[in-house]
């Protein structure tokens, strides 16, 4: 019998920014029910406007939240060329990585809108990570990062979710 290894974390502070609101209550309860159960991160959401698919637009948006924040930041965008990890171990080992790495900084995720980023956030983001070569709806790849977020969490905390 395979027993996961439960390893001291400390809690990873992620800001997550994402182009679009979430406007079905279906999906905002799975993803309110993921964000209550996370005990190693503690996740921020905050959403900017979708601009018809300007990317330019919207990245002055994201750029200007960007803007607000007064402590140091990580910037990671989430886009199709990002590293795509093998497995939800991989990802939560790199997550926590990352976190353990950037200690004097938060972890910022971004999701861009339907049509990806614009220049501007290319040009800021320390790095970049793909959910899966398929395609999502916009609102489905929230749910899937809300999930894989919730998992990793379950990973480093040794919770049985994962198996």
């Amino acid at each position: 019998m395979l027993i996961a290894k439960k390893i001291t974390i400390k809690i990873v502070r992620i800001d997550l920014i994402i182009v679009g609101k979430l406007k079905d209550p279906s999906l905002s309860a799975i993803e309110s029910n993921y964000i209550k159960r996370l005990s190693k991160i503690k996740l921020n959401i905050i959403e900017v406007k979708a601009a018809q698919g300007n990317v330019d637009i919207e990245a002055a948006s994201v750029v200007k939240k960007l803007s607000d924040f007064t402590s140091p930041y990580h910037l990671v965008l989430l886009a199709e060329k990002g590293t795509l990890y093998q497995s939800s171990d991989d990802f939560s080992r790199a997550l926590f990585a990352m976190a353990e790495k950037h200690t004097n900084k938060k972890i910022v995720l971004v999701m861009g809108g339907a049509m990806g980023h614009g220049k501007a956030l290319y040009d800021v983001a320390k790095e970049m990570i793909s959910l899966s070569p398929l395609t999502f709806p916009h609102k489905l790849a929230r749910i899937i990062l809300i999930e894989q977020l919730y998992r990793a969490d379950t990973i480093a905390s040794g919770h049985p979710y994962h198996h």
